[in-house]
């Protein structure tokens, strides 16, 4: 099968240049699989989050023996989020593929602008009751998308989190928490309906927790991530494009 010779490399690079962001990857991941021949809903939704939490976890687990994880703010937010993604992913069983690649199109779009805009507020989150507030707020709305879209949520996570005052490696740090926290949620949702490949699943696992681990410590030693931030920001773009032009002319 295609998928298994060309998706670990691919997906290793993709876990590197991820993981130093604080995302997971399943936005690249769920269209890549699908472009090569999985089923959008039951096959790459479902792997792509599994690959999701191998990336983030295994990032996350660098970032916390370099203590950058702020996790007063990190355990209100995944709460949410781990509250709302089963929804999310019951609603997705009830609407058409159309609708679900249309949703994650949109949604990889927003956070595409948010990343490469580099909005900052004028005050940071910095009291552990509006760390609260934001974390419970944004994760809510935010499990919502990712139970639906497949997402893990890092790409707007990140952008939340650096718009809250966070530095970014502290954001990335975070966010690998949370992110974990949310995938593990809409993957449990997905698995009533799921269908793996057993080499393809093992071969991109190994794959994604090798290039995570490379960019995770990387990126807690001495990585600036602007530049990163653009690449991402570029590469979601174009995601969005294709995916929303295949929904068109489909």
């Amino acid at each position: 099968m295609m998928i298994f010779f060309w998706s670990p490399l691919l997906f290793l690079a993709i876990s590197f240049l991820f993981s130093m962001l604080g995302m997971g990857g399943s936005q690249l991941y769920v269209p890549i699989l699908y472009w090569l021949g999985m089923g959008f809903k039951h096959e790459a939704i479902p792997l792509g989050l599994l690959l999701n939490i191998a990336t983030s976890s295994s990032a996350a687990s660098t970032y916390w023996r370099h203590g950058l994880i702020r996790i007063r703010l990190a355990v209100p937010f995944a709460t949410a989020m781990i509250i709302g993604a089963p929804i999310g992913a019951f609603l997705n069983f009830h609407v058409p593929t159309k609708g679900v690649i249309t949703v994650f199109a949109l949604f990889t779009l927003a956070g595409a602008i948010i990343a490469v805009s580099n909005w900052r507020p004028k005050r940071k989150v910095e009291s552990r009751r509006a760390e609260v507030i934001l974390g419970v707020t944004a994760g809510s709305l935010l499990g919502l998308v990712v139970g639906f879209a497949g997402r893990g949520g890092g790409a707007m996570v990140v952008p939340i989190l650096l718009m809250s005052g966070l530095e970014p490696r502290e954001a990335a740090a975070t966010s690998s928490f949370i992110v974990t926290c949310s995938a593990i949620s809409g993957f449990v949702g997905h698995l009533p309906k799921a269908h793996f490949y057993p080499l393809v699943t093992i071969g991109t696992i190994v794959a994604v927790l090798l290039g995570s681990q490379l960019g995770s410590r990387l990126m807690a030693s001495r990585m600036r991530p602007r530049g990163v931030r653009y690449i991402f920001g570029g590469v979601l773009f174009l995601v969005a494009a294709l995916l929303l032009k295949n929904v068109f002319r489909g």
